[in-house]
């Protein structure tokens, strides 16, 4: 399934950079970045929660804020991109 997670940290200190680094390197190892702060991953349902939890274990529930859209495995509908960046297949192929 394709979920979409969103965070916003407070970096006002040396502390919330660090959190927002850590938040980025989870989600990187998971998808891939379409915002500063916002990225598309394809999941399974562990892998969903085991996200969370990470992510969650994270963050400060004081300062930030996360938010993840479940847009399930028939996403492509749902997707509408308009702009410079150009877009991507999540299941298409990956060079590197």
């Amino acid at each position: 399934m394709l979920v979409l997670i969103t965070y916003d940290v407070n970096t006002e200190d040396a502390a919330g950079r660090r959190r927002l680094r850590l938040i980025a390197k989870q989600c990187v190892d998971y998808g891939q970045r379409v915002q500063n702060s916002v990225f598309e991953c394809l999941l399974d349902a562990a892998q969903a929660r085991m996200l969370k939890h990470r992510l969650c274990g994270i963050m400060d529930e004081e300062k930030d804020s996360l938010r993840f859209y479940y847009l399930g495995n028939n996403y492509e509908t749902k997707i509408e991109h308009v702009g410079a960046k150009k877009s991507y297949e999540p299941e298409g192929v990956l060079m590197v």
